[in-house]
């Protein structure tokens, strides 16, 4: 693959967030709601799409646990012995996300599949005990940590942790990122805030201009919006571009990428290091449209040819 520039995500491809930001999200819901999802099932929201930003994951399983229990006491009112039953309407977080995909993904559809299968009273009930808020600050104090958290959120902590942001495993090695680096300009396209992108990126020691760099603090639309990844394509100059990824709405942004700007070339490229894992991953890439699918982002100096 003969490309002018390399452009990385950080979750799943830099460093694993198994057991920081997807743990933040089910136990932010647990610690608020008294129940959760389980951590494999943050994939379901992941693959559904629209799911680039964790608090808005976050805030859709959330709605899901409302949901069960505002249904569970709904049929212990109707006297129901089957109240054990907490599903309700929704299903299961398979059907549940499922829906939202046919929604269009994300906040905005796992919203729409609310009003679409629950009565008003329950839709009522959800919303009332939702709070997208707290939830947010209960996931950013488990994620930072009391100190992370005093310092980038400017607030006192009410938890007491370390942080799942310790918790953080590099995934791409010191030999890749000299090769990367030796070679093409790196970019950066996270869906991270910037502070906490320039924590990972200073854990991997990968140095990235500003200019160079895509956060969540830099752009509205979230991927699978293409202007980043065509922004920074423009910015290197680049005629050819590699986006590397470890989520379907990675694939989609650079397939949307190449409808958008057909005068260059981008290559969609998924590892399978972060949710997507083993051949079951491997397909969905494959049937998303990934150009390459990778066991991880060190074997993409192979093959770029470095």
């Amino acid at each position: 693959m003969d490309v002018d520039a390399v452009v990385l995500d950080v979750d799943g491809v830099l460093v694993d967030v198994a057991d920081s930001y997807r743990r933040a999200i089910v136990d932010a819901v647990e610690h608020v709601h008294g129940d959760t999802i389980e951590k494999a099932d943050v994939q379901q929201f992941k693959d559904a799409g629209g799911f680039n930003n964790d608090w808005t994951l976050t805030d859709a399983a959330a709605l899901w646990v409302l949901a069960r229990q505002a249904q569970g006491h709904e049929d212990v009112a109707d006297g129901r012995d089957d109240a054990a039953d907490l599903d309700g309407s929704l299903g299961s977080v398979e059907e549940y996300t499922a829906q939202i995909a046919e929604h269009g993904g994300g906040l905005a559809g796992a919203e729409e599949v609310l009003d679409a299968n629950l009565d008003a009273e329950v839709v009522r009930r959800v919303r009332d005990g939702w709070d997208p808020e707290r939830l947010r600050d209960v996931f950013q104090q488990l994620y930072l940590g009391s100190d992370y958290y005093e310092q980038l959120e400017g607030g006192e902590p009410e938890l007491d942790v370390e942080g799942y942001i310790h918790d953080e495993d590099r995934l791409i090695s010191p030999e890749t990122v000299d090769a990367l680096t030796a070679e093409w300009p790196v970019c950066v396209l996270t869906g991270r805030p910037s502070d906490e992108a320039d924590i990972a990126l200073d854990r991997v020691g990968l140095e990235v201009p500003e200019e160079r760099r895509f956060t969540m603090d830099d752009w509205e639309e979230g991927k699978p919006n293409p202007r980043a990844l065509i922004a920074l394509a423009e910015r290197t100059g680049a005629e050819s571009v590699v986006f590397v990824g470890d989520t379907l709405d990675d694939v989609k942004t650079a397939l949307n990428a190449r409808e958008a700007d057909p005068n260059r070339e981008y290559h969609a490229v998924g590892v399978l290091t972060g949710g997507l894992t083993g051949e079951a991953g491997r397909q969905k890439y494959e049937d998303a449209g990934a150009d390459h699918v990778l066991d991880s982002v060190n074997d993409l100096p192979a093959l770029l040819g470095s």
